[in-house]
């Protein structure tokens, strides 16, 4: 197969994995990515931002050194408590509305070091 090409499912192994092309039975890629953690100085940043979303406003929580389902729980736990929607996107928990001065309340009870970052 050329560089361009991968192989998505075979009729012997089932399913392929597109980053190790193993079966996903033998693939190990998934159990790597949930040991990392991302890179972070130990910060968790609260951000507000309308930027590409037709002036709504979304709150930003940035650096926090979790794995991504641990994330997407914390995510889920801050949604209720705000009442609001939100998402997970690349290790950043997105809130919609202006949550910020709830989350700078709310994050150092739960053991995070948090600042504002932004204007």
């Amino acid at each position: 197969m050329s560089k361009n090409q991968r192989r998505v499912y075979s009729t012997d192994q089932g399913k392929i994995c597109p980053d190790c092309n193993q079966a996903q039975s033998l693939c190990q890629c998934a159990a790597l990515k949930k040991k990392e953690l991302p890179q972070t100085d130990g910060v968790v940043r609260v951000s507000r931002q309308t930027k590409g979303r037709k002036g709504k406003g979304v709150t930003l929580v940035t650096g926090i050194p979790l794995p991504e389902l641990e994330l997407k729980a914390l995510a889920k736990r801050l949604r209720n408590q705000c009442g609001t929607g939100g998402t997970v996107k690349d290790g950043t928990v997105e809130l919609q509305g202006d949550q910020c001065d709830f989350l700078l309340r709310e994050l150092p009870k739960q053991g995070w070091v948090v600042k504002r970052s932004g204007g």
